[in-house]
């Protein structure tokens, strides 16, 4: 099943990816907008019944920890933004991105890379359904 965010969670769940396991309290003073304890802790209760972050207890504290890896998060998130803004086209994407973003010489090349890998990783599967 997808994983899928607000994006106060997702707020939320960046503290915990880059910060590592946080009280509510940790989790509050790492989020840029000011929200009270109470909400912060309303968050994670949420996302922990989601299965999104588990907590162990700390004194009187909880200590939560991400469930989720921000790779499989991003590669959701991914995934529906082409779906939802690009209409389900990954070259409407790439095209807006290549078009859109300044991007360096350096990274143009990487991007070509992968594209070339994976016009040789179809044919090659092409190849062999031919040959069957």
């Amino acid at each position: 099943m997808p994983v899928a965010f607000t994006d106060r969670e997702l707020d939320i769940m960046a503290v915990l990816w880059e910060h590592g396991p946080s009280t509510v309290a940790e989790v509050r003073e790492r989020l840029r907008d000011a929200l009270s304890h109470n909400a912060v802790a309303t968050m994670l209760t949420i996302l922990e019944k989601k299965k999104h972050v588990g907590h162990t207890e700390e004194g009187r504290a909880f200590r939560y920890r991400a469930l989720v890896a921000r790779e499989e998060a991003g590669r959701s998130a991914f995934t529906r933004m082409i779906d939802t803004i690009f209409g389900g086209s990954a070259e409407a994407l790439l095209t807006h991105f290549v078009r859109d973003r300044k991007l360096e010489p350096d990274e143009i090349a990487r991007i070509r890379a992968l594209l070339d890998e994976q016009l040789e990783k179809r044919e090659r599967v092409h190849a062999r359904r031919r040959r069957s």
